[in-house]
């Protein structure tokens, strides 16, 4: 494979022109084409076989418009000056319902002067509006348009605020500053890297080329499959970082060869063969990784896996081609714009200084940094056992958003209950005529005694007469854990020849959690397994593979540590951006709880052990280059870390500055992801790469690179360490001599 890369790089280079023009036009193309058609996006849910999607495909069998989702819309009406059923208010909310009818696809509108329409104060009311033959995938426009047919309400001094039923998660998440100033801070991270502003702007460059490309890809694939509202954020977070971090160690690789006296074409296709061998592999335990989320059996999961997939792709794919073209291009020019004050000669990555320090320091007393490594872990590790695991409810919502403010209404109308109504669907055994059926009245009883329900609406037989359709109101918020026990509870409900289904949106993320818990266990196997197999192909060394996937799950534990203790254990929830719920204390507006979505954690699991096996691929390619010099293990693992410890580090720091931004974002499940992904990205090629990873392959010595010989001729020839241009230094075997005591 390493041949193939450094022909392809070399193409690229004496080709520079060409290659840079097809990629311009690729990405502007795919962006352009994906600005002027853009696609629907939809945040669906539901999950094949589950008692909710049943529910829901019941709902749909005979009971009129509206019962499906998105076929419903509610507007809250509040009247702070007094009652609602004062004639001059009362008549501007009938003036409203009047316009509302108006309104293209509206079905029905129930007011508020109804029964359970109207809170006990009479100050709150809810205006019901059921549609018919309205694309679901406008209901956001749709809700706008309803909420501005109820001005005549608002001209009465009234408040009206559109509500829905999407959650905080389901909100369209458009790009901004965030991507600026991660961009920012990469380039400045750049900078001191190399010492010039034109080298800090290939990786920048190439990177955005990188995303958008994927952008308009995942865009225009929107077209032909539902793509959820998070894809292009998500895309765009792990595409930046992804594509200047393989953009940056090839850069130093080829920068480090020139300063050798390598002339330019040479040195990219040396570069490409061996660093764009480590990026080929490493891009590819990334995707594994992602891929492995189509078992997870959730398929708003499965996309989010593979749409950021293609993300991950389009990084590889410029960093092996378009990098080498501006290379070729630049030529010696790469090292051009010197920034005074900062070291411009050589490379990032050369000489290894203090990286090279660390490295005999660490292979010296390996025991000892092991041992602290473990025990830091551990403590970092910790907290994650706190972690709780819920459904986001728009009382996390940005405060002063219509969502959060109607959310608060209806809590202190009607209870926190109401905003996450149960929809209970029941299969009858035999045809009933109407809701006055002795069964049905058993069955609404039955549902009204479950404890935790804090009130039943009146049935609704659909037009078959065979099934029967209630809302339960809980007594907690969609957030609260103990309304997943009241959805558990519903549906235990046994009465003769009936089969009682729950539908709705936290019984649809009660599922969906179930459903991750029974698959979490499959999808880490396979991504562990398929993570550790690329390894074994790339290094044909069967401890070295294990021990990555051992070290990657470390990082993991640190990640849901941090997640643990700003979410579930609250320690600065509100320092990154969340709105807490309405409260008096001061505290209580920087330290208080967030739920974390169930399917946050295997999601999360995927980019990280992901992202962690790419520094482990190159800090592995590093020592294997110097232990095929000269054989001596403990003197390869300083040698490996004080060639790419600088390098690593900046990449890190990059990752980090990226993920870090995102945490501006006001999507709750986007600042989850980047605080579990700088944590773990910031512990990763720290503790892990700079101590424990060189510290237990000392302490293996020669079974690092073990490899019984049946194994050795099964495996293919996919070397990812490109040694050919090392030839030269290395024209005899490696020793064969006994590890000396020191370095």
């Amino acid at each position: 494979m390493t041949r193939l890369l450094g022909r392809l790089g070399g193409w690229c280079a004496r080709h520079g022109g060409i290659v840079l023009a097809l990629w311009v036009v690729v990405a502007a193309g795919l962006m352009g084409a994906n600005l002027a058609f853009p696609s629907p996006t939809s945040n669906d849910a539901s999950i094949p076989g589950t008692d909710a999607q049943r529910a829901h495909d019941l709902m749909k069998e005979g009971f009129g418009p509206g019962y499906d989702q998105g076929g419903s819309i509610q507007l809250l009406v509040y009247s702070p000056d007094g009652p609602l059923l004062e004639d001059k208010r009362k008549r501007a909310v009938e003036d409203a319902i009047a316009s509302i009818r108006k309104v293209p696809h509206v079905d029905q509108v129930d007011t508020p002067f109804r029964r359970g329409g109207i809170s006990s104060n009479l100050q709150i009311g809810v205006i019901g509006v059921r549609l018919e033959g309205q694309d679901p995938t406008k209901l956001a426009e749709t809700t706008q348009t309803l909420s501005k047919a109820a001005d005549p309400a608002r001209a009465a001094g009234l408040e009206v605020v559109p509500a829905d039923s999407s959650s905080p998660a389901d909100k369209e998440i458009k790009t901004g500053p965030s991507e600026i100033i991660g961009v920012v801070c990469a380039l400045l991270v750049l900078v001191f890297a190399f010492g010039t502003l034109v080298a800090a702007m290939v990786p920048i460059f190439a990177a955005l080329v990188s995303v958008a490309s994927g952008l308009g890809l995942i865009g225009l694939l929107g077209w032909v499959v539902d793509m959820p509202k998070q894809a292009g954020i998500m895309a765009t977070m792990i595409g930046l970082g992804v594509g200047i971090d393989y953009a940056l160690f090839l850069l130093s690789r080829h920068r480090r060869l020139l300063a050798q006296g390598v002339p330019v074409v040479e040195s990219v296709r040396r570069t490409v063969a061996s660093s764009g061998g480590a990026v080929v592999f490493a891009g590819g335990t990334v995707i594994i990784a992602l891929s492995a989320l189509l078992l997870a059996g959730f398929p708003l999961l499965a996309t989010l896996g593979w749409v950021t997939g293609i993300s991950v792709v389009a990084a590889v794919l410029t960093s092996i081609t378009l990098v080498p073209a501006l290379l070729g291009l630049l030529g010696h020019r790469v090292n051009a714009l010197k920034v005074p004050g900062l070291r411009a000669a050589g490379s990032a990555g050369s000489g290894g200084g203090g990286w090279a320090g660390l490295g005999s320091w660490v292979a010296r007393r390996p025991w000892r940094v092991l041992l602290a490594s473990v025990v830091v872990l551990g403590a970092l590790a910790a907290p994650a056992l706190a972690l709780k695991l819920g459904s986001l409810d728009e009382g996390y919502g940005t405060q002063g958003s219509d969502s959060r403010r109607a959310y608060e209404l209806m809590a202190t109308a009607f209870g926190p209950g109401s905003n996450g109504p149960l929809i209970v669907v029941a299969e009858l055994p035999e045809k009933v005529k109407d809701a006055k059926d002795p069964l049905v009245k058993e069955l609404k009883s039955a549902v009204g005694d479950v404890e935790g329900v804090a009130h039943v609406t009146d049935p609704k037989v659909n037009d078959s007469g065979r099934s029967v359709l209630l809302q339960a109101i809980p007594e907690y918020a969609p957030s609260d854990s103990r309304t997943v026990d009241v959805v558990h509870e519903v549906r235990k409900i046994a009465l003769p020849g009936v089969d009682v289904h729950v539908g709705g949106k936290v019984a649809g993320l009660t599922d969906a959690g179930d459903r991750m818990a029974e698959r979490t266990p499959l999808v880490i196997g396979v991504v562990v397994l398929l993570s550790a197999l690329l390894l074994l192909f790339a290094f044909r060394a069967p401890v070295v593979a294990i021990k990555a996937a051992v070290m990657n799950l470390v990082s993991l534990g640190a990640a849901f540590g941090a997640l643990a203790l700003v979410f579930s254990v609250g320690l600065g929830s509100g320092l990154v951006g969340m709105d807490p719920p309405v409260s008096s204390s001061y505290l209580a507006t920087v330290f208080f709880t967030v739920p974390i979505e169930s399917y946050v954690p295997l999601m999360l699991f995927a980019v990280l052990f992901g992202l962690s096996m790419d520094y482990e691929v190159f800090l592995l390619t590093a020592v294997r280059q110097s232990y095929v010099r000269h054989g001596r293990n403990a003197r390869a693992v300083a040698e490996g870390l004080g060639s790419t410890g600088r390098v690593i580090t900046s990449a890190a720091l990059i990752m980090v500055a990226v993920f870090v931004a995102f945490i501006a974002y006001p999507d709750a499940l986007v600042k989850t992801f980047g605080v579990g992904l700088a944590v773990a990205i910031a512990v990763d090629a720290t503790i892990i790469r700079g101590f424990l990873v060189p510290a237990t392959m000392v302490l293996l010595g020669r079974a690092n690179w073990w490899c019984p010989r049946w194994l050795d001729r099964l495996l293919p020839n996919l070397s990812v360490e490109g040694n050919e241009e090392d030839e030269e230094e290395s024209a005899t075997p490696a020793p064969r001599h006994r590890e000396p005591a020191g370095v």
